[in-house]
């Protein structure tokens, strides 16, 4: 009897370790790479800012420039404690977090940032804010750019900028030329109501999946394709198994720079303008390097094999116009006169 029990303690002990072990082993990320390079043990005020990706995209990175920029523009006084990775969790859960106060600072990806704003999906539209030279337009027009900020102004979040990880195309298994070939792919899409029903709209086999599940959904075939910026497919090596990019740029990639409203109105006057100041100038400047990042990417993917293929003028003009039934969808959402106000600041035509 006591062997027989000592079996079934010994069974049960391999098994605990068995549902422990991935994750007690598991190499975690870490940020030894990225470590600030001046002791912030005395700052006066400290934030702590999340973001899910990695700092190889420049638009990600910009968390670690704002931070040495604010400390050197304070003089030592801030300290922004920038945590990518999804480290503090993924991005509902964080916006939970930064409602609360428990963190005050996050970069969040355009798509969720509808999830507390219904006002930002503005710049997941097809076709409106889809180039560096468009987004840099809108930047300045600081009356539509503002009220876009603001979308979480009512859930005491405030925006200050935006960096972006690129413009959206297709990273596919075949040539991709037409739309006809298009159709024959099974696209990965983000869990984004926006996406969803762009793809239906297109008429096209979308699969809704979690980013994690991707590189073996699409080492397995069962999906053929990926909705996604040239500079991530290219970082997270998606080209080995997809050999071919068609750069739709239908969109940006954006991360918006978000902020607790309380904790930031707890700085004094002349510390608030410098951090906005601040955030400005380097997203700014991280959206021009964002730009040289897809250059050296696309040279990077063509130089290991990827095949690049355009899409016809007659077909880009399709996606466009049954694209503009996500405008109609969204327009009550976003705000329809706001809408139409940067449609034709943008000259975006249906």
């Amino acid at each position: 009897m006591r062997i027989a029990r000592w079996l079934v303690l010994l069974t049960v002990a391999f098994i605990s370790l068995a549902l422990v072990a991935p994750t007690a082993f598991a190499k975690k990320p870490s940020l030894a790479k990225w470590k600030a390079n001046f002791d912030y043990s005395g700052a006066k005020y400290k934030i702590k800012v999340s973001n899910v990706s990695h700092p190889a995209i420049k638009g990600v990175f910009a968390g670690f420039a704002i931070r040495d920029a604010l400390w050197k523009a304070t003089k030592g006084q801030i300290y922004f404690e920038y945590i990518p990775f999804s480290m503090l969790g993924g991005e509902v859960e964080v916006l939970n977090q930064l409602q609360m106060g428990a963190i005050q600072g996050m970069a969040v990806s355009s798509v969720a940032s509808t999830n507390l704003g219904p006002r930002m999906g503005l710049v997941n539209l097809p076709f409106l804010i889809n180039s560096y030279e468009k987004m840099d337009k809108f930047a300045g027009n600081k009356k539509l750019y503002q009220y876009f900020l603001d979308g979480m102004k009512h859930q005491g979040i405030m925006g200050l900028d935006v960096t972006a990880y690129g413009r959206y195309g297709w990273a596919t298994t075949i040539p991709v030329k037409t739309i006809a070939d298009a159709k024959k792919v099974k696209f990965r899409i983000a869990e984004a109501a926006v996406n969803k029903l762009l793809y239906k709209s297109w008429g096209f086999n979308p699969v809704v999946m979690p980013w994690p599940d991707v590189p073996t959904a699409l080492k397995q075939g069962v999906i053929t394709g990926l909705d996604h910026t040239l500079i991530v497919s290219y970082l997270t090596k998606k080209f080995e198994v997809a050999k071919n990019y068609t750069p739709v740029n239908y969109a940006q990639g954006l991360f918006i720079w978000i902020f607790n409203e309380a904790w930031f109105k707890s700085l004094p006057e002349d510390l608030q303008k410098i951090f906005v100041k601040t955030i400005h100038e380097v997203c700014a400047d991280y959206r021009n390097k964002c730009k040289t990042q897809e250059e050296d990417a696309a040279a990077g993917a063509k130089k290991s094999g990827v095949k690049f293929w355009d899409l016809s003028e007659a077909d880009l003009g399709t996606l466009k116009k049954e694209g503009n039934k996500v405008h109609e969808e969204f327009a009550d959402q976003i705000g329809a006169e706001y809408l139409k106000e940067v449609q034709k600041f943008l000259g975006y035509s249906e």
